[in-house]
């Protein structure tokens, strides 16, 4: 089992930034890809971001890519999506999930944490 808290989100106007973070725990993340997604009203759930915890790979959905940053800390067992230059369509519940690197089903999410961009 993992564990996830997400936390970070807000209310914040356009063009302006947020960083969320995602702690983890339970268990060791090697072989592990931590991702992001976000759910707005009425949509279905959609990939933002993904990073692979062993190693420097990283994946951004067309949408944030150039904006949204995904980074790790290791020794923290976090990973943390940083937002800038925010629009209104950006406005979601944003997630963090975590799958095994060889499997491309995410197993375990978290709660969530609410990002709404104001224009």
């Amino acid at each position: 089992q993992v564990q996830l808290v997400e936390s970070g989100g807000g209310l914040v106007q356009t063009g302006g930034s947020l960083r969320l973070s995602c702690a983890a725990s339970g268990r060791t993340l090697n072989n592990y890809v931590m991702g992001w997604f976000r759910q707005a009203p009425g949509k279905e759930r959609e990939f933002v971001a993904a990073i692979s915890w062993s190693g420097p790979s990283t994946y951004y959905s067309s949408s944030v890519k150039g904006r949204f940053t995904i980074s790790r800390d290791n020794a923290k067992n976090t990973v943390y999506l940083q937002m800038d230059s925010l629009k209104p369509e950006d406005t979601a519940i944003y997630y963090c999930a975590v799958r095994r690197a060889s499997l491309k089903q995410y197993d375990f999410w978290g709660q969530g944490t609410q990002v709404t961009v104001s224009s």
